[in-house]
C-alpha cells in the first residue's frame, strides 16, 4: 500500500514553501552572502541573501511577463554557475517547475526530457544553446545565461521584482524535477514537492551540523541531489554561504578552500582519490566532509573528519548518516537516520542478523520526506513500494555487529553465479588493494552454463600498459581471497572507465561490451 500524507494531519511544513524560507532568510542575514561564484577564471562575485531574494522575484516576474502560468515545467540545461542557482530555485519561488538535466545528455536525451516533462522553455549557456534548441523545437523561448546572437539573454527574462505576483502557498505543490541515471530502463523523472526540498534544507542541515558562520564549498553539479540539497539546500536553511565552483578541480579545491575559509564540503570518493595526489595546505578551515563513507583513513592526511551517508534523489536527504559529534565506524555508511524507518532484509522478506547483507527499504511520506512520486509515470511509482508501503531503494546493505550498516551494491550489481548470488562489490574490494591497481569495476558476462560469472574492468595506476603482470597478480589476489566462484573469469585492463552522474562508473555500459 502506497503511503500518503493525511490532509488531515499536520507536517512540518504546513503553510510554508520555498518563497517562505528565501523571504525569511532575506529578512534575517539580508546582508550575509548567500552564493558566491568562484569561477577558476575571471572575476568571482557574491548574492547576499537579500539580492537573491530580489533577483528569485525577479526570474518570478518576468516568466510570468511571458505567459509562463504556475505549474508550468521549464528546463535548465547549465553547468554550475550562479544562474543555475537562480533558475532552479527562483523558478519554483514564482511557482513554476524547474527540470534540471545533466549537461553531458545527447540530443536524444533532452528531446525526451522536454517532451516527458511538457516543458514550456529552456534556460542555457551559450555552448548548450545550438544544442538544446535543435533537440527540442516545441520550446516556447529559449534564453541563454550570455546572449548569443538570435536567442534572447538571460537578463532579458528578469523582469521587475515590484511587480511580482504573490500566489497561493501549496507545501505539496511542484518544487523541480530531475532525471535519475536510467541504467536499467528510460529515466524516470523524480519530482519533488516543496515540502520535500524544505524536508531537505532543514533535515540536511541538521545531519551536516551545518551554522550560520560555515563556508560550504560546492563542486559537485547543481543539477543533482547532492549539490542541490545536501549543499545549496542545506546553506539555505541554515543561513550560511555557499562558494560554488564550475566543476571539481583537484588542483584548485585547496586554493578556493582556502580564499574563502571554506568549512563544509561534499564529496565523492573520486575526488577523495583525486586530492590524495596534491599537497594539503599545513593548515585549512575545514571542519567536516560528506562523503559515501566514515572516516576512512585519508581523515588523517587531510586533518578533516568524514561523515558518511547514504541517501537518493528519491529520498531527498540522507536515509543512513554517520555523526558529527561521535565517533563513526570507519567505512561504514553510517547509521539510519532517525527521520526515516530503515529496514534491511534478506530474499525472505525477514530482517538480516548482524553480518547478513539485504535489499534496503525506507518508509517515509511521500512529497514530504520521500519523493513526491516519478512524473508521469503512475506503475513505476507504485512498483517502488513494497505491500508495508516501504521504499525499495534497489540498494543493497550489510549490517555491521555493531549496528552501523556498510553499503554493498545496487540489486543489479549483484551476481548469479552458478545459483551464488555474489556481490561486485566483494570483488572489488579485493582488486583495488592489490599493488598497481587504480580503480575497479567488476559486471556480470552472460555464462552457457554457471548463467553469469565476473569480468573486471582494472584502471592500472599508470595506464592500460604499464603492467604487463597486473591481471594475474589480480587474479591470484582474488583466489586466495575469495570463493572459486567469486574469481573473475577475466580481467580487462582499461585506460578509463564510463561515467554517469557524480562520477560513478557507469556499470551498464560496461555491460554492453560484454554482449
Amino acid at each position: 500500500m502506497l503511503p500518503f500524507v493525511d490532509p488531515a494531519q499536520l507536517h512540518p511544513f504546513h503553510g510554508l514553501d520555498i518563497r517562505s524560507l528565501v523571504d525569511a532568510q532575506a529578512e534575517r542575514r539580508g546582508t550575509h552572502p548567500f552564493l558566491v561564484w568562484a569561477p577558476f577564471e575571471g572575476d568571482e562575485q557574491t548574492w547576499t541573501y537579500g539580492e537573491f531574494r530580489r533577483l528569485a522575484r525577479a526570474l518570478g516576474a518576468g516568466l510570468a511577463a511571458r505567459g509562463a502560468r504556475p505549474g508550468d515545467r521549464i528546463l535548465v540545461h547549465l553547468d554550475n554557475c550562479l544562474e543555475a542557482a537562480l533558475a532552479w530555485i527562483g523558478c519554483a519561488y514564482g511557482g513554476f517547475t524547474a527540470v534540471t538535466t545533466n549537461t553531458k545528455s545527447a540530443a536524444g536525451e533532452l528531446t525526451y526530457f522536454a517532451d516527458h516533462c511538457r516543458v514550456v522553455g529552456a534556460i542555457t549557456q551559450p555552448a548548450y544553446a545550438e544544442l538544446v534548441g535543435g533537440a527540442c523545437p516545441d520550446l516556447k523561448w529559449l534564453c541563454v545565461t550570455q546572449g548569443v546572437p538570435f536567442r534572447d539573454s538571460f537578463e532579458a527574462l528578469l523582469g521587475d521584482p515590484n511587480l511580482f505576483q504573490a500566489r497561493p502557498v501549496d507545501p505539496l505543490g511542484e518544487f523541480s524535477i530531475q532525471f535519475t541515471s536510467g541504467t536499467t530502463s528510460r529515466p524516470k523523472a523524480v519530482l519533488w514537492s516543496h515540502a520535500n526540498a524544505l524536508w531537505g534544507a532543514r533535515i540536511n542541515a541538521v545531519h551536516e551540523d551545518l551554522r550560520a558562520q560555515d563556508v560550504h564549498l560546492v563542486s559537485l553539479p547543481l543539477f543533482h541531489t547532492n549539490a542541490q540539497a545536501y549543499s545549496v539546500l542545506a546553506a539555505l536553511w541554515a543561513g550560511a554561504t555557499a562558494v560554488i565552483t564550475p566543476r571539481f578541480s583537484a588542483s584548485r579545491f585547496w586554493p578556493t578552500a582556502l580564499r574563502h575559509r571554506c568549512t563544509w564540503a561534499s564529496i565523492i570518493p573520486f575526488c577523495e582519490r583525486a586530492l590524495a595526489e596534491q599537497e594539503v595546505p599545513s593548515r585549512h578551515h575545514f571542519r567536516l566532509w560528506g562523503s559515501a563513507y566514515c572516516e576512512p583513513p585519508t581523515d588523517a592526511q587531510f586533518g578533516v573528519k568524514t561523515i558518511g551517508w547514504w541517501g537518493m534523489s528519491e529520498t531527498i536527504t540522507h536515509g543512513i548518516v554517520g555523526t558529527p559529534h561521535q565517533q563513526n565506524t570507519p567505512y561504514t555508511i553510517g547509521r539510519p537516520a532517525p527521520e526515516y524507518a530503515i529496514h534491511v532484509v534478506n530474499d525472505d522478506g525477514q530482517p538480516v542478523r548482524p553480518g547478513e547483507t539485504g535489499d534496503l527499504l525506507v518508509g517515509g511520506i511521500p512529497g514530504i520526506s520521500l519523493f513526491t512520486g516519478y512524473l508521469g509515470d503512475a506503475v513505476a511509482t507504485a512498483a517502488s513500494y513494497d505491500e508495508a508501503g516501504r521504499f525499495r531503494t534497489g540498494d543493497r546493505v550489510t549490517l555491521a555487529p555493531d549496528g552501523s550498516l556498510v553499503f554493498a551494491d545496487r540489486t543489479k550489481d549483484m551476481l548469479k553465479v552458478g545459483g551464488e548470488n555474489v556481490a561486485a562489490s566483494e570483488i572489488e574490494r579485493v582488486i583495488i588493494l592489490v599493488p598497481g591497481v587504480g580503480e575497479a569495476a567488476v559486471v556480470a558476462k552472460k555464462h552457457p552454463m554457471l548463467d553469469e560469472v565476473p569480468v573486471a574492468f582494472v584502471i592500472p595506476k599508470g595506464g592500460a600498459e604499464a603492467d604487463p603482470g597486473l591481471a594475474e597478480r589480480i587474479l591470484a589476489a582474488c583466489r586466495h581471497e575469495l570463493a572459486t566462484f567469486k574469481v573473475p573469469a577475466e580481467v580487462r585492463l582499461v585506460d578509463a572507465l564510463p561515467r554517469s552522474t557524480l562520477e560513478k562508473v557507469a556499470k551498464n555500459e560496461l555491460r554492453k561490451l560484454l554482449g
